[in-house]
């Protein structure tokens, strides 16, 4: 068994979909819910993001966007660097799981009443590495106590969380950043029309409960980057009160942060916010790992 815990890797909703990946639970749930960088910065690491930001051409939609904070550019440059610079888990195996535990709790409604906070609780996910097994999903909600998840022989798309079609994906921020715009546009509708929108939750959803190999994940970072409207802020918690700094977005629905390490720039979870600022809840990732089977816990 290899055990990697979330400090050894790269930077990295949940109504259950038995027959989707985790991607598509995370989206679903959140259908339903709805100067201060340290001082010894690397200083070619944020030139570099920068200039990504600033050549890329991203879609607008035709709309004036807003621009990307230079302590974003900074941060998620850092963030790359970081996850560049992690070794690559040694000798996964086809045959064994992902397995990912986080603290999690959000918003939902039962029966068309108001929305409402749920208990912050355990959830457990066992991935396949090559998608060809059955994976697993232990929460203590409704329905999801003992759950099956999806093979790869179900429909996924170019979504997919599995440890080897992540490993597939570009390892270089200008096709990255294309692939991100091209694969997230089937968010894109009538009513959520911004394709900046569904590309920066698309980034979201790849970080949370998913292992990828360190070239995708700063590729992935630095993409974000070039992403309008992406911020920062400092001096926030996640769902277990862990500090951190976050990259945040205000979509046409939300507010995202994604939190990291102000140090190891490991990412530490998520939260969400209305648009008028009442927290509808968010994950905070405790372990990653690699286990031989579904269910085997590190």
């Amino acid at each position: 068994m290899n055990q990697l815990h979330e400090h050894d890797l790269p930077p990295a909703r949940h109504r259950l979909l038995k027959e989707h990946l985790m991607t598509e639970i995370r989206r679903e749930e959140r259908r339903r819910t709805r100067g201060w960088l340290r001082p010894a910065l690397i200083g070619a690491a944020v030139a570099a993001a920068a200039a990504v930001a600033v050549t890329l051409a991203v879609p607008s939609g035709g709309a004036a966007q807003p621009k990307t904070s230079q302590e974003a550019t900074a941060l998620l440059g850092h963030i790359a660097l970081a996850a560049e610079h992690e070794k690559a888990p040694a000798g996964i195996r086809d045959d064994q799981f992902v397995y990912i535990k986080s603290r999690t709790a959000f918003t939902v409604s039962e029966n068309n009443g108001p929305a409402k906070l749920q208990p912050v609780h355990d959830r457990e996910v066992w991935q396949s590495v090559d998608g060809t097994r059955e994976g697993l999903l232990e929460e203590n909600t409704p329905d999801n106590e003992h759950a099956s998840l999806g093979t790869k022989g179900k429909k996924v798309g170019e979504r997919s969380t599995y440890y080897r079609d992540l490993a597939k994906l570009p390892t270089g921020t200008e096709a990255m950043h294309d692939w991100l715009y091209r694969v997230s546009a089937d968010e894109v509708d009538a009513e959520r029309p911004d394709r900046n929108d569904a590309a920066f939750m698309l980034f979201a959803d790849l970080i949370q409960e998913s292992l990828m190999p360190p070239k995708v994940s700063a590729a992935l970072y630095r993409a974000a980057a070039t992403i309008p409207g992406v911020d920062a802020v400092r001096d926030v918690k996640d769902l277990t009160g862990r500090e951190g700094v976050a990259i945040t977005r205000t979509t046409a629905e939300e507010k995202v942060q994604l939190i990291f390490d102000e140090k190891t720039y490991a990412f530490l979870g998520e939260r969400l916010y209305d648009l008028h600022g009442t927290s509808m809840g968010g994950t905070s990732v405790i372990v990653r790992a690699v286990v031989d089977k579904a269910g085997e816990r590190p």
